[in-house]
């Protein structure tokens, strides 16, 4: 992987532990991913009239990973519902990267060097290590949020894998991008059809939520697009996953959740498989 490759990918990491945590830090995890997702939805309904359209062979993928963004964010606030951050963020990506190298091999033809499988494995291994260090959230409650963020990671690789070959069909990256947020707006009409009032009132104080996070979303997936045309998908999944270090400090310096030797010494796990993808 090309540094400017990995430098990309990671700047979009810290974009996505920002935008995460500002969902976590709202008084209702449901209406502020809503706001995020409306937020980039808008910002790349703006953007599209001045881009390329996507390539027509790219659009069947378009579609479908829209349907899973929407299925995606549903479970975000589902997840940070019922558990903390610092421990349903590590599961949601966790999982992710290594079924994305898996399947990608298995039916996509993505076949990596060792030295990538163990980059691969090395990022895995110390985000499950953190997510299931202690928690200070009650067991049911772990549990509930536990179901919700791994169901979650099935989605995040399955529209990894759709959006790693969209993307590459596609002949403009970024517009793929916005155009995929733009396929997201069915969730604003959704909120407005059944929490209407509710989400007006919130968004009074919390609009700001929403306007930063859709500018991270939008930037954090833009990046990993685009970086998707420059480097082997599952590599680039599992780099994305550095993310998890960003939102640890943010969960512990920002959300005031707590941190253990356990969790500092998994992120010690997840850069060694950062600077190991970065030598595949």
């Amino acid at each position: 992987m090309s540094a400017i490759v990995f430098a990309a990918v990671l700047c979009g990491a810290a974009l996505h532990a920002s935008w995460n945590a500002i969902v976590k830090g709202g008084s209702d995890t449901l209406l502020s991913t809503v706001l995020v997702a409306a937020s980039s939805s808008l910002i790349a309904l703006a953007v599209v009239p001045f881009l390329p359209l996507p390539a027509p062979e790219s659009w069947p993928y378009l579609v479908t990973s829209a349907a899973l963004q929407l299925l995606y964010f549903a479970l975000v606030a589902a997840a940070y519902r019922a558990t903390d951050m610092s421990r349903a963020y590590p599961l949601m990506r966790g999982l992710a990267p290594t079924l994305v190298a898996i399947f990608g091999a298995t039916f996509l033809g993505q076949h990596l060097s060792a030295i990538g499988w163990a980059g691969i494995g090395l990022v895995s291994t110390g985000v499950f290590a953190m997510a299931f260090a202690v928690s200070g959230t009650g067991v049911a409650t772990s549990r509930r949020g536990t179901a919700f963020a791994l169901t979650n990671a099935a989605v995040i690789a399955t529209y990894t894998l759709v959006d790693g070959t969209g993307v590459r069909l596609s002949g403009a990256p970024i517009a793929y991008s916005m155009w995929l947020f733009v396929l997201a707006m069915p969730i604003l009409v959704w909120a407005i059809a059944t929490r209407g009032c509710e989400l007006r009132i919130y968004a009074r104080t919390n609009l700001w939520r929403g306007i930063v996070g859709g500018l991270g979303t939008l930037g954090s997936y833009g990046i990993t697009l685009w970086a998707m045309t420059r480097a082997p998908v599952a590599m680039v999944a599992a780099l994305r996953e550095t993310a998890i270090i960003f939102g640890l400090a943010i969960a512990a310096v920002v959300l005031g959740e707590r941190v253990g030797p356990i969790r500092v010494a998994a992120a010690g796990l997840i850069v060694l498989g950062a600077i190991t993808l970065r030598l595949a």
